[in-house]
């Protein structure tokens, strides 16, 4: 039941950050305000999410970890009431903040109760379940989302939290057993300013750059901020005992490249919904709503991988798994700029399942590989630094994509967007999903066996 109930609260969060996009033209209206302005519900969400995240890991071993989930779900279900029943642009940011804030702890001290709660054999196949909600967030985000702002109205994408909550505050309680404060350690306040701005301006200026909200000069002041803080973070981090983002988990090989590779390969999380969408909206023409319906037949393909992910990387192995299985995600997601308007949607169904396939096989592989040889007491620190590594790899990802899109248009002397700036999009990306392999090809043979040895025994006895 813990991997289900994490991924409760983990669909709920990556759900949320999705559908609010569709809603957006419903709540400009509403507000009486442009599409452009009301962005600000997305970018004040992803901020609070960006500087709260490293403080996770120290509040789960500060208060204890299934105080710190029980809460951040209840604010998270409240805020999200909160954002339904605003009156104002203002109301709705602040509701959005504290909904980031949320999830910020929520999924990261999930995460954390289930790597101390789960046996390290039994790790894959609780990842595998896992992996499911961040893939099917967005996916069918898009598609729910239209759909209810079309047939109901915009405030049902907030209200559909209060139940997921619920059932997940019950849960909890039911099944998750309290636990303790592991450690009296005072919050880094200094690393938690320079990782917050660092973190929340970086966040914002890959945003800004993937919706072309925000002249360039700007683009790269807030850019350049987010790295002098982030170098200044290093400095501090090395002569600190505590830092609030732990460096030092970087020296565990397995850790670092799964790290690095895990998070070019998450650039396909925040790039393909954004690629998809332009492609099927604005190339195709197609609706919200059906250009979603085609975009969630990659659930499908994620579905699928749940029967037969563990298995595949019992036999196979960590290593080989993510250096092959990183190339065809790659070719899959470039086979995307083949789709014409004529294309059949059986074809691109078929690409799409196949696709999702495996891009969920690889972020089982890689989101158990990250814990694999960590001991119990670094499980909080890797949570938030795993967590952080994420945010920063879906909104490059978006950015990437965008800028791939100007240089093609600049490229030809285009002003407006047309079919060949989305095929190199999709070809941009897939080239850097598979380039992921490089970096999973530095594991040793071996890595991960330990997490499925006990298993091999077994069946040979």
């Amino acid at each position: 039941m813990i991997p289900f109930i994490v991924g409760c609260a983990l669909f709920m969060q990556m759900l949320d950050s999705t559908v609010v996009a569709t809603a957006l033209p419903a709540m400009a209206l509403s507000f009486d305000t442009s599409v452009v302005r009301m962005n600000v519900a997305i970018t004040s969400y992803l901020l609070a999410v960006a500087v709260f995240v490293p403080v996770s890991g120290w509040a789960a071993d500060r208060f204890g970890a299934r105080r710190v989930f029980i809460a951040a779900i209840l604010l998270f279900t409240a805020s999200s009431i909160a954002c339904a029943v605003s009156q104002t642009i203002t109301q709705l940011v602040i509701a959005r903040v504290v909904q980031g804030l949320a999830g910020a702890m929520m999924v990261p001290v999930g995460r954390i109760i289930l790597l101390r709660k789960i046996p390290k054999t039994e790790l894959l196949k609780a990842m595998a379940f896992l992996s499911l909600p961040a893939l099917l967030g967005p996916i069918i985000g898009p598609p729910l989302g239209g759909f209810l702002v079309t047939y109901a109205s915009w405030h049902w994408i907030f209200l559909i939290n209060i139940p997921v909550g619920v059932l997940g505050i019950a849960l909890v309680l039911y099944y998750i057993r309290d636990d303790y404060p592991v450690s009296a350690n005072r919050l880094d306040w200094v690393g938690f300013i320079l990782s917050g701005v660092s973190l929340a301006t970086l966040v914002f200026s890959f945003e800004a750059l993937g919706h072309q909200s925000m002249p360039l000069l700007q683009m790269l002041a807030l850019a350049g901020t987010g790295l002098v803080c982030g170098v200044l973070y290093i400095w501090h981090a090395k002569r600190t005992p505590h830092p609030i983002i732990d460096l030092s988990l970087l020296r565990i090989p397995s850790f670092a490249i799964a790290t690095l590779g895990g998070n070019l390969c998450r650039f396909a999380i925040g790039a393909s919904p954004f690629l998809l969408a332009i492609l099927l909206q604005v190339g195709f023409g197609l609706s919200p709503f059906s250009a979603g319906m085609i975009t969630f037949t990659a659930a499908v393909g994620a579905m699928l991988m749940k029967l037969v992910a563990t298995p595949i990387i019992q036999r196979f192995g960590f290593k080989r798994v993510l250096i092959i299985n990183a190339i065809l995600t790659g070719i899959f997601i470039a086979l995307c700029a083949l789709f014409r308007a004529d294309t059949p949607i059986w074809i691109m169904a078929l690409i799409l399942i196949i696709g999702g396939f495996f891009r969920s096989l690889q972020f089982t592989a890689v989101n158990t590989l990250t814990y694999a040889d960590l001991n119990s007491q670094d499980m909080s620190r890797a949570s938030s630094f795993a967590a952080m590594a994420q945010q920063l790899g879906i909104s490059l990802g978006v950015a990437c994509a965008a800028v791939t899109l100007n240089v093609s248009m600049n490229w030809r002397g285009g002003s407006e967007l047309e079919l060949i700036d989305i095929i190199w999009g999709f070809i941009v990306i897939g080239l850097i999903t598979a380039a992921s392999a490089i970096s999973f090809y530095r594991l040793p043979s071996d890595a991960g066996d330990h997490l499925h040895q006990n298993k091999r025994t077994k069946v040979a006895v």
